[in-house]
């Protein structure tokens, strides 16, 4: 555990590296008034917490290759536009309604969680990620096409 991570002598630091330092728990991050960017990919959390701090500047996240079940503990990130987010325990894209308040959200990985067993295809999963987030502008390392965005603006089919 990192414990006194940012009380102040941190202030100036925009890009905070902690990545494969089997991490269980998020910290509050005091001080850090100017963090862009929180790599805490390869550990071991298991939830998205403690963000408040940096909850005005922080814009990219990287939690990759974590045991992250939920998507909570995001909405504070009024300025996130990148979540990467991929080889989790997210098990169901309705988790990914949490981050409509996350609004200049434009970049996400999400491959690599269960939640993609529900699909027949990676394109069926980029259209159903788009169903919730219109405005991504790229999904698991893919810029989104327009013809996936009209699907994913299309009604949905009704099979009788």
């Amino acid at each position: 555990k990192i414990l006194s991570l940012g009380r102040g002598s941190m202030k100036k630091c925009k890009k905070l590296s902690l990545s494969t330092n089997m991490i269980d728990k998020m910290i509050a991050l005091p001080g850090m008034t100017e963090l862009k960017i929180l790599s805490l990919g390869r550990n071991n959390l298991k939830k998205i917490e403690k963000l408040e701090d940096v909850s005005g500047t922080l814009e990219q996240l990287w939690v990759s290759y974590n045991s992250i079940a939920s998507l909570d503990g995001l909405s504070c990130l009024t300025n996130l536009t990148t979540l990467y987010c991929s080889n989790n325990l997210i098990k169901s894209f309705s988790e990914l309604e949490k981050l409509k308040a996350n609004e200049k959200l434009r970049d996400v990985l999400f491959i690599g969680n269960p939640m993609y067993a529900d699909v027949t295809s990676k394109e069926e999963a980029r259209i159903e990620i788009l169903r919730i987030l219109p405005n991504l502008k790229k999904i698991d390392g893919e810029f989104v096409k327009p013809s996936e965005l009209e699907a994913a603006q299309a009604p949905p089919s009704s099979e009788s």
